[in-house]
């Protein structure tokens, strides 16, 4: 604990004062910084799409496994995975700020660096709105809000626009699929749920208390969906559609309504789940002409 004590007082963050930007976090928490950031870790491949898209991808001065876009972020410093961050290694890039992830991060990673005196910002989004406002609060901690500001009212302009295209949409009971291994779904809550939802789907495990539910081959089978979306392992991977296809009794097999849609579109919470929200609408609108 004493090399984290000893880099933190180096980095000047022990006992900032509240006399630059402050914003309430996703815990509803305030975060004051003494001045606009400019030294920034992000700890989930979602936040740092986030920092980029406020216009602060200059500041990123630390990233996690699999922070892949904008590709420029493939260069930053990776200190770990968002399930187990090198807390040396992080202390050592000096950040004046650090954003963490809710439900994702390990919490007492996070509140060892908060007792230390590090600037924590959380976020999950878990609206189109969430994405928008988390956009909007990096940009006020990096002082970036010209940009900022424009994306995120871009991503919310964009995002009323296909709700309001499929409003009337005909209801299609919709199964997604968010993991495998053990096999997992999503609840009416998730980001993804509401997406769903957008796009005239029902999704028919959007009832489960836990966001995001475990099930089995069975409960699918007895929803009988008449579509089902994943995502996969990687970019192009439609490797968990296929296991579907030994069941020919299913409504979405049967109709050929195996969707995929691009993990990184849907299942992070930034701008890009625009393009993922389009094309998930558009296999629905898919499912719907082969009634």
């Amino acid at each position: 604990m004493a090399w984290l004590v000893v880099g933190l007082l180096s980095a000047g963050q022990v006992g900032a004062a509240d006399t630059g930007p402050c914003v309430t976090d996703d815990r509803n928490r305030e975060v004051c910084l003494e001045r606009p950031a400019e030294r920034i870790a992000v700890l989930s491949p979602g936040a740092t799409e986030l920092t980029y898209a406020a216009g602060a991808g200059d500041k990123v001065v630390a990233v996690v496994a699999h922070s892949d876009y904008p590709p420029e972020a493939r260069e930053v410093t990776s200190v770990g995975s968002h399930t187990r961050v090198d807390l040396e290694a992080l202390v050592a890039l000096q950040p004046d700020l650090v954003i963490g992830w809710v439900t994702g991060n390990p919490a007492e990673q996070l509140e060892t660096l908060e007792a230390l005196g590090m600037a924590v910002f959380y976020i999950e989004p878990r609206d189109v709105e969430g994405v928008s406002r988390a956009i909007e609060r990096l940009a006020l901690l990096a002082d970036t809000r010209e940009e900022g500001d424009r994306v995120a009212q871009d991503f919310r302009d964009g995002m009323a626009e296909l709700a309001a295209r499929h409003a009337d949409s005909a209801p299609v009971a919709t199964f997604y699929q968010v993991w495998d291994e053990p096999l997992m779904t999503v609840n009416d809550e998730h980001l993804i749920g509401k997406v769903v939802a957008m796009c005239g789907g029902i999704n028919v495990f959007g009832d489960r208390s836990r966001l995001v539910p475990r099930i089995d081959d069975e409960s699918v089978l007895a929803a009988d969906p008449e579509a089902i979306v994943a995502g996969g392992m990687g970019e192009e991977s439609r490797d968990w559609l296929t296991h579907w296809e030994q069941y020919q009794t299913l409504q979405a097999v049967a109709r050929d309504n195996l969707f995929f849609v691009p993990p990184s579109l849907i299942q992070r919470p930034t701008p890009r789940l625009l393009e993922g929200s389009r094309i998930l609408c558009e296999k629905l609108e898919v499912a719907r002409g082969r009634r």
